[in-house]
């Protein structure tokens, strides 16, 4: 079991299956501490392995994408998610993600 809470969210979010998203606050909750989503991203925004660490898994509680995706932008996020088959719809310039469809449920929160 990791003892830092980012080892806590890396562990968290690589649990996140290919075609499904998580919020940060349930990422917050998995971890332990359900009060913690913004410290969720900012760990996500240092991830050491972008490549494991699928980040861009991870949206706002509305299922918006960050705009400021720390790979690239929300395009890149955008691009990612769609090649898993997550569809990305754009709104007033954000992209969002239909939670009802694409959320991940796990049984743990």
């Amino acid at each position: 079991m990791p003892d830092n809470f980012f080892e806590k969210v890396y562990a968290a979010v690589q649990k996140i299956p290919c075609g499904k998203v998580a919020t940060y606050g349930q990422v917050a909750r998995l971890c332990g501490s359900p009060r913690s989503a913004r410290a969720v991203g900012y760990a996500l925004h240092l991830n050491p392995l972008p490549g494991v660490v699928p980040c861009h898994r991870v949206v706002n509680r509305e299922g918006r994408l960050a705009p400021a995706f720390a790979f690239g932008g929300q395009g890149v996020q955008k691009e990612l998610l769609e090649r898993e088959g997550v569809p990305c719809e754009l709104r007033e310039g954000l992209y969002y993600v239909d939670l009802s469809a694409y959320g991940w449920r796990p049984e743990t929160i």
